[in-house]
């Protein structure tokens, strides 16, 4: 929203719509609460999780750090302090980018892709046990469609 609206023009939400966006709120704490716990016992944050498992993706296990800023919705100064402690940690380096003078690339080292090998069976095991064990297939299709749609990126 670029202009704030009136009190008079805002479209306040209704009983049921509250109770939607407050179970939506808290559903989302609970998973990302759990979730991050678990991924703590394991000695990794969330973001190093995201970070970690992304660049294992890609190929040459190599992200741009716009682009990898870009997938998490962080800014690249936000990301490039988090990789700077990661990169204390051994589980990635950064490697200049020839076309942007100003970036570098990201790229898991072998300390890193063990590291996320070691840790993907208990987060697996985090994520069933705080989301997907908790609703039927047909709740977990409906939930895709309903993130997608608010996401922006439904299929059509």
């Amino acid at each position: 929203m670029s202009k704030k609206p009136s009190l008079a023009a805002v479209r306040w939400l209704n009983p049921d719509e509250e109770r939607a966006w407050r179970a939506f709120r808290r559903m989302m704490i609970a998973v990302q609460f759990g979730t991050a716990r678990d991924l703590a016992t394991l000695g990794l944050s969330d973001p190093d999780y995201e970070v970690l498992s992304t660049l294992s993706e890609r190929p040459g296990h190599t992200s741009t750090l716009h682009e990898q800023a870009a997938k998490m919705g962080w800014s690249r100064s936000r990301l490039s302090r988090h990789a700077t402690r990661m990169e204390a940690r051994g589980l990635v380096r950064r490697a200049p980018d020839p076309a942007d003078g100003r970036g570098c690339y990201l790229v898991l080292t072998e300390h890193g892709l063990d590291t996320l090998k070691n840790a993907a069976p208990a987060h697996v095991a985090s994520v069933r046990h705080h989301f997907v064990d908790r609703l039927t297939p047909e709740e977990l299709t409906t939930l895709e469609h309903i993130a997608r749609k608010v996401a922006g990126t439904a299929e059509t």
